[in-house]
């Protein structure tokens, strides 16, 4: 029987004022990056809870990417040091859990950073895959969210 390499699926929390732009710009450069990443572009970093990066493992990611303005060049002034303390965060929570921590990836990526954000996507797309599938992340049971 013939193996089938993993090929990850990994999802890009991006700010559209940076992080987005440098994918823009990536793929208007035609730089080369597997098409493993989903994009979901949002106004600011900072808007990223926890939750949605829960909620996108509970659903089948094994890696999530989230990507913002380089601190101290917020479109919003706090938003990206709001997401850096929400990562951190969601990291603890992994690790005390026993989840690689490893499987999410907080990154400063300008508009005018295509290679950056090319060799990013690279740099995770290689890592999850190296990684494996994802263990499932179980969603608490309505009956046990409500105690």
């Amino acid at each position: 029987m013939k193996d089938i390499q993993f090929e990850p699926r990994i999802l890009a929390f991006l700010c559209n004022w940076c992080s987005y732009a440098g994918a823009d710009l990536a793929g208007v450069s035609r730089l080369q990056y597997p098409p493993n990443i989903r994009i979901i572009r949002v106004m600011c970093s900072g808007t990223i809870s926890p939750h949605h990066i829960f909620h996108a493992f509970q659903n089948g990611a094994d890696g999530v990417l989230v990507a913002g303005c380089h601190i101290g060049d917020c479109h919003y002034i706090r938003g990206n040091y709001m997401t850096l303390k929400r990562i951190k965060f969601v990291e603890g929570l992994f690790s005390m859990a026993g989840y690689n921590p490893e499987r999410l990836r907080l990154e400063w990526i300008s508009a005018a950073e295509g290679i950056k954000f090319a060799e990013v996507v690279n740099e995770f797309t290689e890592k999850i895959r190296n990684l494996g599938p994802a263990p499932g992340l179980e969603a608490v049971p309505q009956s046990v969210a409500n105690l």
